[in-house]
């Protein structure tokens, strides 16, 4: 179709992790721009993100209100299950919003429905367990990469005491210069026989 009957495409990014460093802020919106005069190359594209470790901050510092803001009091709604303070809040709010009542309502039906109950379980412990997997291998990583720098720090210590034996300078000025002990010193030593 021609480019001036493109439909204006908005990418929502709903994120359980923190991806933009560079603020704080738990929702941004972002558009093609020109780099140095800043006018915008289009208006067809809009890409949001929303990362929910920022607004659970926020709401822990008291600084969102569901109550003025709907974008905060629908993205609370997805911590509402694990926190009952902002359950609370937001079953208040369904009182006066009757969207906000009817997912509330949908969400009781979902709750008495046992089969549905259980694929909702289901999907979230898959989201869980996949998260916990991610958290482990980036652990896993941290460990390697910190046993590769030891290694890599005793072989680079251990060439430069037996390169000190080589010249030879005693056991006891190696250990002292180096900071190993008398005994590792000398169990390199025997490297060289």
């Amino acid at each position: 179709m021609p480019y001036t009957e493109l439909a204006k495409t908005i990418t929502i990014n709903i994120l359980n992790f923190r991806f933009l460093r560079e603020t704080e802020r738990f929702h941004t919106t972002f558009h093609l721009y020109e780099d140095q005069e800043q006018f915008p190359l289009t208006d067809v594209m809009e890409i949001h993100f929303m990362e929910i470790p920022k607004l659970m901050d926020k709401w822990e510092q008291r600084a969102v209100n569901p109550h003025d803001n709907e974008l905060e009091r629908w993205l609370l709604l997805l911590e509402a299950d694990d926190h009952e303070e902002i359950r609370k809040e937001l079953e208040a709010i369904a009182m006066r919003d009757p969207v906000m009542k009817r997912a509330f309502d949908e969400w009781e039906d979902l709750s008495r429905d046992e089969k549905k109950w259980v694929e909702y379980e289901s999907r979230r412990k898959a989201i869980l367990d996949e998260m916990a997997a991610v958290r482990e291998a980036e652990i896993r990583q941290q460990r390697a990469r910190e046993e590769g720098l030891a290694e890599g720090e005793a072989k680079g210590k251990a060439n430069i005491v037996l390169n000190m034996l080589a010249k030879g300078l005693n056991v006891i000025e190696i250990a002292e210069l180096t900071g190993l002990t008398v005994a590792e010193v000398e169990k390199l030593k025997q490297q060289l026989h």
